[in-house]
Protein backbone atom coordinates (compact mmCIF):
# COMPACT_ATOMS: atom_id res chain seq x y z
CA UNK A 1 0.00 0.00 0.00
CA UNK A 2 1.17 3.74 -0.75
CA UNK A 3 1.06 5.85 2.18
CA UNK A 4 1.23 9.83 1.91
CA UNK A 5 2.75 12.41 3.96
CA UNK A 6 -0.52 14.81 3.44
CA UNK A 7 0.72 17.14 6.77
CA UNK A 8 4.12 17.65 4.39
CA UNK A 9 1.89 18.28 1.54
CA UNK A 10 -0.70 21.25 3.77
CA UNK A 11 2.00 22.66 5.01
CA UNK A 12 3.94 22.82 1.24
CA UNK A 13 1.21 24.04 -0.15
CA UNK A 14 -0.03 26.52 2.32
CA UNK A 15 -3.22 24.77 3.31
CA UNK A 16 -4.80 24.35 6.25
CA UNK A 17 -7.91 22.35 7.05
CA UNK A 18 -10.51 24.58 7.27
CA UNK A 19 -9.29 26.06 3.84
CA UNK A 20 -9.12 22.55 2.69
CA UNK A 21 -13.00 21.95 3.92
CA UNK A 22 -14.47 25.64 3.16
CA UNK A 23 -13.10 25.17 -0.70
CA UNK A 24 -14.22 21.65 -1.10
CA UNK A 25 -17.68 21.59 0.47
CA UNK A 26 -16.84 19.03 2.95
CA UNK A 27 -17.06 19.19 6.68
CA UNK A 28 -14.25 20.40 8.56
CA UNK A 29 -14.47 17.84 11.00
CA UNK A 30 -14.41 15.05 8.01
CA UNK A 31 -11.23 16.54 6.74
CA UNK A 32 -9.67 17.18 10.07
CA UNK A 33 -10.00 13.21 10.90
CA UNK A 34 -8.99 11.92 7.88
CA UNK A 35 -6.01 14.18 7.33
CA UNK A 36 -5.07 13.51 11.54
CA UNK A 37 -5.36 9.72 11.01
CA UNK A 38 -2.75 7.21 10.67
CA UNK A 39 -3.07 5.48 7.11
CA UNK A 40 -2.78 1.79 7.53
CA UNK A 41 -4.11 -0.48 5.51
CA UNK A 42 -7.71 -0.33 6.79
CA UNK A 43 -7.30 3.96 6.52
CA UNK A 44 -6.01 5.07 3.13
CA UNK A 45 -6.49 8.15 1.37
CA UNK A 46 -9.75 8.58 -0.48
CA UNK A 47 -11.46 9.99 -3.34
CA UNK A 48 -13.11 12.28 -1.09
CA UNK A 49 -9.68 13.63 0.15
CA UNK A 50 -8.04 13.87 -3.12
CA UNK A 51 -11.53 15.64 -4.18
CA UNK A 52 -10.94 18.23 -1.39
CA UNK A 53 -7.17 18.95 -1.87
CA UNK A 54 -7.81 19.33 -5.72
CA UNK A 55 -11.00 21.63 -5.18
CA UNK A 56 -8.96 23.72 -2.44
CA UNK A 57 -6.48 24.26 -5.35
CA UNK A 58 -8.33 24.05 -8.25
CA UNK A 59 -6.83 20.93 -9.75
CA UNK A 60 -7.99 18.19 -11.10
CA UNK A 61 -7.73 15.11 -8.80
CA UNK A 62 -5.25 13.22 -10.94
CA UNK A 63 -2.97 16.44 -10.63
CA UNK A 64 -3.11 16.15 -7.09
CA UNK A 65 -2.34 12.62 -7.17
CA UNK A 66 0.64 12.49 -9.26
CA UNK A 67 2.12 15.52 -6.80
CA UNK A 68 1.48 13.11 -3.67
CA UNK A 69 3.49 10.20 -5.72
CA UNK A 70 6.22 12.06 -6.91
CA UNK A 71 6.79 14.04 -3.80
CA UNK A 72 5.13 12.73 -0.58
CA UNK A 73 5.31 8.88 -0.46
CA UNK A 74 5.94 7.27 2.65
CA UNK A 75 8.20 4.27 3.33
CA UNK A 76 6.18 1.00 3.62
CA UNK A 77 5.30 -0.12 7.18
CA UNK A 78 7.22 -2.86 8.13
CA UNK A 79 5.06 -6.18 9.90
CA UNK A 80 5.56 -4.84 12.99
CA UNK A 81 4.38 -0.87 12.52
CA UNK A 82 1.41 -2.83 11.07
CA UNK A 83 0.59 -4.63 13.82
CA UNK A 84 0.86 -2.12 16.35
CA UNK A 85 -1.81 0.27 14.26
CA UNK A 86 -4.15 -2.87 14.48
CA UNK A 87 -3.44 -3.07 18.43
CA UNK A 88 -4.47 0.40 18.48
CA UNK A 89 -7.65 0.03 16.38
CA UNK A 90 -8.59 -3.06 18.45
CA UNK A 91 -8.18 -0.67 21.90
CA UNK A 92 -11.26 1.48 20.22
Amino acid sequence: MVRFNIKAYLIDKSLTIYRVSKSSGYGYTTIHRSFNKAQSQATSLNIRDLDALARAQKMEMWQVLKELEQNYQKPDLTAEELNQIDDLDSDK
